[in-house]
């Protein structure tokens, strides 16, 4: 039998909705790490068709910026599963997820941010070494 929404309870329904929402999150999120590792390696593959190993970093930064916004989604389910869990194991489960989520973004970020300046500074580098030749 299908549980319908006044069998359900209003409770009930607002639970079902909320993993509803949580199952589409989680979804989104894996749908964009999908396509980040299909991009980062498709572009990785052409760097190595065309011996460009010098892109290597910027297929990387590209790659760790699909997974910080997946990330994003991911704990944002986890934030979801909160509001509805059972019991305190579960909240403690769901407590060490996100600190882990959180924790693995904050550095994902940094290195980010220290890959961008490295590539800034590669093109500044190349910018001022070609209007010295000029």
């Amino acid at each position: 039998m299908i549980a319908t929404p006044e069998s359900l309870g209003v409770e009930g329904s607002v639970i079902a909705a909320v993993q509803w929402i949580k199952l589409a999150v989680e979804a989104i999120g894996a749908a964009i790490i999908a396509l980040g590792v299909l991009i980062a390696g498709s572009q990785f593959v052409m760097a190595l068709l065309r011996r460009q190993t010098a892109n290597f970093n910027a297929i990387r930064l590209m790659l760790a910026r699909y997974l910080a916004v997946a990330l994003e989604f991911e704990l944002g389910a986890d934030v979801l599963s909160t509001a509805i869990a059972p019991g305190w194991e579960q909240i403690g489960k769901l407590g060490a997820i996100a600190v882990i989520r959180t924790a693995l973004n904050y550095f994902l970020s940094i290195e980010m941010k220290e890959e961008s300046a490295s590539e800034q500074e590669k093109k500044v580098a190349a910018q001022a070494s070609g209007s010295e030749g000029g």
